[in-house]
């Protein structure tokens, strides 16, 4: 038996899909009251609990040979970066404590190409860097950096544990509208769409997935691997995507210190329509980074192969024009409690 948590998120679902095609049982952890949309019709065990409740995440490991953590939060307003911590930090703690307890035989960690110290422009960010839980680009930053910290002090303990840091993931099966989803819908409608100056290394989330179950099956206790894919401007995705969507509409483009002057309003905005803004500081911040990312060592040890960033662009091209009723753009649902 398989667990994997945060289930019917972007990874999440890929990554489950992937495991039921490989005929495994799958026990899909999710949010009590969470849309289920993204596992629907797929053969596994959903398993409603979240990972701050030590008991249930206990009974979600019983039984179960591997753990595939991908369970985190990305905080939009202030109200929630307490929340962010707990949910990245003690929640990540939480796991540990209960794949020690139920015997599980490895651990595979979805951590974050963001949890990295943030180098000089002119250096390749690889496996060599550090995790920076003091990090000032942002809260999210620093508590993925120190869940990692949490998971490879247990692994130098122990633990059979495996760590993977995905760059920035697109894709089909976006069900929930990541950012980066929103985005690419945007550009795809017969209007006007906006840009930001910036570029950064985006990866196909079918590969992201692959990589976790190479990481699974290949990768060494106590090590690192990122799961990189293509560097891009944000104007030339734009191209493709529009490419891609036989569409050709004016581009509006936004100087990075404009998107950084405006995107406050973003939280004000989340506060309104509780629907995810199409740029934060954050992400105007992380356009503006270095990402110059190398896959190296996950290709050479696990087989890691990402795709060309043009079919990718394609194919979640596609797979919005038929599955765009299916997704919704609000970050949580009311009935779901942590």
């Amino acid at each position: 038996m398989i667990l994997v948590t945060g289930a019917a998120g972007h990874i999440g679902n890929v990554l489950v899909r992937e495991l039921v095609e490989r005929n495994e049982k799958v026990r899909a952890m999710v949010l009590p009251g969470e849309d289920l949309t993204p596992l629907e019709g797929l053969d596994v065990e959903i398993f409603e609990g979240n990972i701050l409740d030590r008991a249930r995440l206990l009974e979600a490991c019983s039984g179960v040979d591997l753990v595939f953590h991908l369970a985190s939060l990305v905080a939009i307003t202030s109200e929630q970066v307490d929340l962010m911590r707990r949910v990245n930090i003690d929640g990540t703690r939480n796991v540990i404590e209960a794949v020690r307890e139920a015997g599980v035989r490895r651990l595979v960690y979805t951590s974050s190409i963001h949890a990295l110290e943030r180098p000089d422009p002119d250096i390749t960010i690889d496996e060599s860097l550090k995790f920076d839980p003091e990090n000032p680009a942002g809260p999210y930053d620093r508590t993925k950096a120190a869940a990692t910290l949490l998971v490879l002090e247990a692994a130098s303990q122990g633990l059979d544990a495996v760590v993977v840091c995905p760059t920035g993931v697109i894709g089909p099966y976006d069900y929930k509208r990541s950012e980066l989803g929103e985005m690419m819908l945007s550009w795809m409608k017969k209007s006007p769409s906006l840009t930001v100056q910036g570029k950064f290394d985006f990866v196909d989330v079918r590969d992201v997935a692959m990589g976790h179950i190479l990481a699974a099956e290949k990768g060494k206790s106590g090590e690192v691997y990122l799961l990189s894919g293509e560097q891009l401007q944000i104007s030339a995705m734009r191209s493709l995507v529009q490419q891609a969507a036989d569409v050709d509409t004016t581009e509006i483009k936004f100087p990075a210190r404009f998107a950084a002057f405006v995107a406050p309003l973003a939280e004000f905005i989340y506060k309104i329509s509780h629907k995810k803004p199409k740029f934060t500081r954050y992400s105007i911040e992380t356009l503006q980074s270095n990402s110059r990312i190398s896959s190296r060592k996950a290709q050479a040890e696990l087989g890691y192969k990402p795709r060309r960033l043009f079919d990718t662009i394609k194919d979640t091209v596609d797979w919005w024009k038929v599955n765009v009723h299916k997704t919704i753009s609000a970050l949580r649902t009311k009935t779901q409690k942590l």
